[in-house]
């Protein structure tokens, strides 16, 4: 496993869902050396803690790990997939939504 990588899609992630180090640190009960040291590949991390992760970034540990979901080939499934991961549970209910009301007029 590439450790810098991983720790460069956690930043990344992190950085995007504008939580600091010390905010994210806060919420994984983690301390924020802790995390800087992950996101630079300094120092390798439970599975427990990549779940813990992956769950508060809204990331699946396939991307963590591959940069990539295992199902997700296609780039634009994958720039719509990292889109809807940053919506809160509401917001994506409601886009489910809206997708679910415009597929019948696509596929005429």
């Amino acid at each position: 496993m590439d450790y810098k990588k991983i720790g460069e899609r956690i930043q990344k992630e992190r950085l995007g869902l504008g939580l600091t180090r010390e905010k994210i640190a806060e919420i994984l009960n983690l301390s924020a050396n802790f995390i800087g040291q992950i996101e630079r590949g300094e120092k390798k991390m439970s599975l427990a803690t990549m779940v813990k992760i992956s769950e508060c970034l809204r990331v699946s540990i396939d991307y963590l790990i591959y940069g990539k979901d295992a199902e997700d080939e296609n780039i634009n499934d994958d720039e719509l997939t990292n889109l809807i991961r940053k919506c809160s549970k509401l917001e994506r209910s409601l886009i489910l939504d809206i997708v679910k009301s415009i597929i019948p007029y696509i596929k005429k």
